[in-house]
């Protein structure tokens, strides 16, 4: 195994591929290594030959110090186990293989060459040649692409060119194996580039061009042997290229460089070489491989003096290309043991960090694989003991006991396809894609709540009672939920119906449909449509889609857990289109009594019952809604609350829950009934509460700032405990003054605490709290003047009053004409002109010599300019106003109108008879005149909406005539 790891760390250490190793002759045979040669980041790995073994020759002999007296071999030796005995020992093989099959060929070499020199007792295995390496002082050139070759290490090396493969081999024949090793300079046009651009590079190098890429310091080669174009090179020495002798082969004359001459016995270096043998210690620990290489080193080429040291560790050592040409290219020992031992030690830093990594890795690995191991005989001994199934199992059996409660109220169909995807998923394979589709399948399929219907209330009295708890007033909205709730009492049943509630922001439709769910007793769930494009949120994706999930309505069914809940659909008029379909198509299919029995979601496949859910939607303008949508619901128009209604709320609803969110206590505070309605008068005129809310919410925060500022004074002291106290007064002296002085202060802070005034709201002090009035009073004309006539319009948000004002811009025989301002739409415009027809006809028909209308520039405006305005109930109003001026006699102050009228002076009926008649009272109005059409609307209102009014309903013009001009007669 030593051999092994040795052989396997080979692979991952760039370094190695000119060093020696130990004879593994028969291990390296069984071993297959391969390694790119021409590599940038990984050198050519070593190939197995063996050599003739011959004596040493004089230059590269052993110092005056015998092996065994050196101290840096005794130093070696005790870590590597090295003895005498082993520089003995015959067939000595060197690694220096780049493939097997060359391994393979080396080794036969090799053991055809050990039978000659098996009678060899010379330590050294460099092999003796003439002549002398000393006397070569002309070489072949040969480039080394990744790393220097050193003194004393083998090196392969590939030759593409055939005239240098011949000069190489010519040499050989000649007893003059010598060749001169110089590393390849970078490139200049590229910092990097792949191995095979590199070796092509080389190859076409040729001459001066060759020479100028080579570094001038370089390695006295011998020429180990020859394989095809694989060459086996052994360093001697040190040379430096001084001139060309010829282009091609490249042949250069060389100087043989020398080391500086050295005090054996200095010091430092004696220092700077132990903190290398030092280094090499801690490595060892850690590589075989290293000690392998220290046994070899020693074994053939002797004794380890300061110089051998330097090369064997810049040799052996991880630097790259750059730092080992330094190495080689430094002739002072010292400086060379310096850099050698700089190496050394980054080499340590690698090999902890590597050895960290690798232990990490391990701990992971094995953690992870015992986990796995341990959790599958978990499943195998409880699958033994029939304590767990496996998961496929398991989950149908999950899936089997959801069914099996209601199995007889589940439909047929539905059974069916439930059966039918149980056998498919256990076919299935659960890492598969249509595993994890099918489970979710099943998952929701038996999860829905199949004939799982909610016990109804169909007692009138109680939701009566929780009606009129949660909501004031609304008596008609009130009347149809009891309508429903009756009728389902007498049948027995309910069925779902689809209720629209209608009305402007802040009235409460959400509200109403909670209270509705709780009258019932049914589940309740709600969703908004607002801004809703995709189809597939009503209607469900396919399954087939990544993330698909089913529709609105199918998720209410799973969240509630009943067939037959509350839904409110809300913001319904608000509804978008996009690309992905009309939800307002798709919500016909859910809504329609006639077709929802049977709902089909795309995701499930299979048709649901949604007969027996109750669906209510909110909307704030119906017009919004599409017609055959809105066919298909019963709306309920809420119009708003007039300021009785909203004082009731204020004070029983909205007061108490502000003041129970902030804490304070109803003894605290008195807000009074003149503070509550100027308050929904000047602040709060819009036909909800919410933004009442948002005010009363508002007074109560900052009361309750100012009851912590008035109380926190006194109430700190009063923090302090009696033991507190007793502590206190026990320090001082029984007699002493202070004595007194603690508990008068004491009793002065509990009066005042119980003196923090009440805090009164009333109409006096309530801009304190939320500031000026937004409002003012909409009858801005005490008496009305000529001209200026009361009308009565709709908007979004309820009721309001607004006047249409006529005046003269100038008079002349035949100036006749009309301007209209204050954003008027076309619908409003047309109006204008109609009115103008008709007033100009009565005007003749009651005053025939009153020539105004042809000589006079009229100017009608209707104020509030920015804000726009249309629609068909402003016809009577401006007749009026026009005749008003007309005439010169202005009408009744307390009189409001509305209505369109015909160019034959007939009056159409108008919409928003309640949120009008709300604006009325508001503004103070007394006579209000509506068409004939809209009497039974009228008559329907509550009688606290109608009260201290006095409706009069026409169905032509003349009757408005005389109740806005008549009037003294009418006194009479």
């Amino acid at each position: 195994m030593k051999g092994l790891d040795t052989n396997l760390r080979l692979q991952a250490s760039p370094q190695l591929s000119n060093v020696f190793l130990p004879k593994r002759l028969t291990l390296v045979r069984n071993l297959n290594f391969r390694s790119s040669s021409s590599s940038s980041s990984s050198p050519a790995m070593l190939k197995l030959f063996s050599s003739r073994v011959h004596h040493l020759t004089p230059a590269i002999r052993p110092g005056p110090r015998s092996s065994v007296d050196s101290p840096l071999f005794k130093a070696l030796s005790q870590l590597t186990g090295l003895n005498r005995r082993s520089s003995s020992l015959g067939h000595r093989v060197f690694f220096c293989s780049d493939s097997a099959s060359e391994a393979e060929a080396a080794a036969e070499v090799a053991e055809a060459e050990v039978a000659e020199v098996a009678d060899s007792k010379s330590s050294s295995a460099i092999v003796s040649t003439n002549p002398k390496p000393e006397d070569c002082l002309t070489v072949l050139a040969l480039p080394v692409p990744h790393r220097p070759l050193f003194p004393g290490f083998y090196m392969p090396i590939y030759v593409k060119d055939p005239k240098v493969l011949a000069a190489l081999q010519e040499s050989r024949r000649r007893q003059a194996p010598y060749a001169g090793a110089f590393l390849l300079k970078d490139a200049p046009s590229t910092d990097s580039s792949s191995s095979t651009d590199t070796e092509k590079n080389i190859n076409e190098l040729k001459g001066k061009d060759l020479l100028e890429r080579l570094h001038e310091v370089g390695t006295l080669a011998q020429i180990s042997s020859i394989q095809g174009d694989q060459v086996i090179l052994v360093g001697h020495r040190r040379l430096r290229i001084t001139e060309m002798v010829s282009e091609e082969p490249l042949t250069v004359k060389v100087d043989h460089l020398k080391d500086k001459p050295f005090d054996m016995d200095d010091d430092v270096i004696k220092a700077t070489s132990f903190e290398v043998i030092s280094t090499l210690r801690d490595v060892l620990k850690t590589s075989s491989l290293w000690r392998d290489h220290v046994q070899t080193y020693t074994q053939h080429i002797g004794d380890f003096t300061y110089p051998r040291l330097a090369d064997f560790g810049a040799a052996i050592c991880g630097a790259n290309r750059h730092q080992a040409q330094e190495v080689l290219e430094e002739l002072d020992v010292h400086k060379r043991l310096w850099l050698t031992l700089e190496l050394m030690k980054k080499e340590m830093e690698i090999s902890k960090i590597q050895e960290t990594i690798a232990k990490a890795i391990e701990e992971k690995i094995s953690g992870e694989q015992r986990r796995y191991l341990l959790n599958e005989q978990l499943k195998a001994i409880k699958k033994e003991l029939g304590v767990e199934t496996d998961d496929k199992s398991a989950l149908s059996g999950k899936f089997k006991e959801r069914i099996e409660p209601n199995k007889e109220k589940i439909p047929a169909h539905i059974l069916q396809v439930i059966e039918e995807e149980l056998t498919k998923l256990q076919l299935l394979e659960a890492s598969s894609s249509e595993f994890n589709v099918t489970r979710n399948y099943l998952d929701w399929l038996t999860i829905l709540p199949w004939g799982n219907y909610s016990d109804e209330n169909f007692d009138v009295v109680r939701a009566q009672q929780i009606l009129d708890e949660d909501h004031y007033g609304l008596s008609d909205v009130k009347e149809r939920i009891l309508e429903f709730i009756a009728v389902g009492r007498l049948r027995g049943t309910s069925q779902g119906k689809i209720i629209c509630l209608s009305g402007p922001p802040g009235v409460g439709k959400t509200s109403i449909g909670r209270s509705i769910a709780r009258a019932l007793n049914r589940k309740f769930f709600r969703f908004s449509v607002g801004g809703l494009g995709d189809v597939a949120e009503i209607k469900g994706h396919r399954r087939t889609y990544v993330g698909a999930m089913p529709g609105k309505m199918v998720q209410c069914l799973k969240s509630v857990g009943t067939a037959n809940p509350l839904v409110l659909i809300d913001e319904i008029d608000k509804l978008g289109k996009g690309h992905a379909g009309d939800p307002a198509s798709a919500l016909l299919e859910l809504l329609d009594p006639e077709q929802n029995a049977n709902f089909l979601d795309h995701y499930l496949d299979v048709t649901i019952d949604l007969s027996k859910v109750l669906f209510v939607c909110t909307a704030n303008v119906i017009d919004m809604i599409p017609n055959p949508l809105l066919d298909r619901m019963e709306v309920i128009s809420i119009a708003g609350y007039i300021t009785d209604e909203k004082v009731h709320i204020a004070r029983d609803y909205l007061e108490k829950n502000a003041r129970g969110d902030c804490g304070i206590k109803p003894e605290q505070v008195d807000v009074s009934d003149a503070a509550l309605l100027s308050l929904i008068e000047n602040y709060c005129r819009e036909a909800g509460v919410r933004n009442l809310q948002k005010q009363i919410e508002k007074i109560y925060r900052k009361i309750a700032l100012k009851l912590v500022r008035e109380g926190a004074v006194p109430a700190e002291p009063a923090v302090t405990s009696d033991v507190e106290e007793a502590e206190i007064v026990a320090k001082l002296d029984v007699e002493s003054p202070e004595k007194d002085a603690a508990k008068e202060l004491k009793e002065e802070e509990a009066e005042t605490k119980k003196m923090v005034e009440k805090v009164m709201i009333d109409e006096s002090n309530l801009a304190e709290y939320v500031g000026k009035p937004v409002f003012h009073a909409e009858k801005i004309y005490e008496p009305t003047p000529v001209g200026v006539v009361m009308g009565l319009a709709w908007t979004s948000m309820g009721g309001s009053t607004l006047y249409i004002e006529t005046t003269v811009v100038e008079e002349g025989e035949g100036k006749g004409g009309l301007n209209i301002t204050g954003q008027l739409g076309d619908v409003m415009k047309e109006s204008t002109q109609i009115a103008h027809t008709v007033a100009r006809k009565i005007l003749l028909e009651k005053e025939p010599e009153n020539l105004f209308f042809a000589n006079s520039k009229l100017h009608l405006h209707v104020p509030a300019g920015a804000t726009p305005k249309d629609g068909p109930s402003a016809g009577c109003t401006m007749i009026t106003s026009l005749l008003s001026l007309a005439m010169n006699k202005p009408v009744r102050e307390d009189l409001a109108m509305t209505g369109e009228v015909t160019l034959t002076g007939r009056i159409l009926p108008i919409g928003g008879v309640k949120e009008k008649t709300i604006a009325a009272r508001r503004s103070q109005v007394k006579t209000i005149i509506f068409p004939e059409a809209n009497r039974r609307d009228f008559e329907e209102l509550a009688e606290n909406v109608k009260e201290g009014l006095d409706a009069h309903f026409v169905d032509d013009y003349g009757k408005i005539f005389e109740l806005a001009f008549g009037y003294d007669k009418q006194q009479d």
